[in-house]
């Protein structure tokens, strides 16, 4: 039996202890490292080979430090070959779209039922691209409304990032230090933030996130 190596991609203990305990019960998959951050992430995977040494990444759309989908983007750049499963508790609707877009091979919510975690795990190491039922209706909305998109989902990665911390509290210039931008390109960003969402200033622009599923959750 080959042993399937994943590396997991969580800043919360717990959340990387219940994922470990749910793969346990796979015995040809193996948990052979663990990374609390962003760049962490990406120096865990070269120092074990990245496609060589690993056959998929379980990666936290909410790292600190670097983004999740930073991370994601770096991944494929430098191993195209290896499979990124992203973890999330955002919404399908939003985030599964955008991650598939950027090269992952699935996007599955932290409240999926243990077999359908190690069924996701198993598809997307032997190459294949996990799509869960919702994961397939976003997917399939995306597709047929692409030449109307409004709000958020007119947002650009970049901005969709901004929109993410602002939403969750963070000033310009936090935003600007932890995505390493100028705090006017920031401001810049929020300027057509507002604008495609139709919010007028941070706080209806975190009711706005509120009241279509995308506020932060501690994901």
């Amino acid at each position: 039996m080959n042993l399937l190596k994943i590396l997991i991609g969580d800043d919360h203990r717990i959340v990387r202890e219940g994922l470990k305990q749910v793969l346990a019960d796979a015995p040809e998959i193996e948990v052979v490292a663990e990374a609390e951050t962003g760049p962490d992430v990406l120096l865990r995977v070269e120092a074990l080979g990245g496609d060589t040494g690993l056959d998929a990444v379980l990666l936290d759309i909410a790292l600190p430090d670097r983004d999740g989908l930073d991370v994601l983007q770096a991944l494929k750049k430098q191993w195209p070959r290896l499979p990124v499963l992203m973890l999330s508790t955002y919404p399908e609707k939003q985030y599964a779209v955008r991650c598939i877009k950027l090269g992952a091979a699935g996007y599955l919510n932290k409240s999926a039922n243990p077999d359908d975690m190690i069924a996701a795990v198993r598809k997307v190491a032997a190459g294949g691209l996990y799509v869960s039922a919702a994961t397939a209706e976003a997917l399939a909305s995306a597709v047929g409304g692409s030449g109307g998109r409004s709000g958020a989902e007119a947002l650009s990665h970049r901005e969709h990032q901004v929109f993410r911390l602002l939403t969750a509290g963070k000033s310009v210039g936090e935003i600007g230090t932890q995505l390493g931008l100028a705090s006017n390109t920031v401001s810049t960003y929020r300027l057509r933030i507002l604008e495609k969402t139709g919010a007028k200033n941070d706080v209806e622009l975190a009711l706005y996130a509120e009241r279509h599923g995308k506020a932060p959750s501690g994901a």
